[in-house]
């Protein structure tokens, strides 16, 4: 699917009374999603206890 497709398909799914921001956060979002899949695709990725411990120390 092109990224035109999705974007259609996006705006095609929002409800009636959608604002433009609600537009504009919905495609963020789906193309912050698209490029998380491309990094895992690519290995970008990584483990769970890495990110435990970069928490731990963003939360103190």
């Amino acid at each position: 699917m092109t990224t035109k497709q999705k974007v259609m398909n996006a705006v095609r799914s929002l409800p009636k009374d959608a604002s433009y921001e609600d537009a504009m956060e919905r495609l963020l979002f789906l193309a912050k999603v698209e490029k998380g899949l491309q990094q895992a695709d690519a290995g970008q990725t990584i483990s769970h206890d890495t990110m435990k411990e970069k928490m731990k120390r963003w939360l103190k």
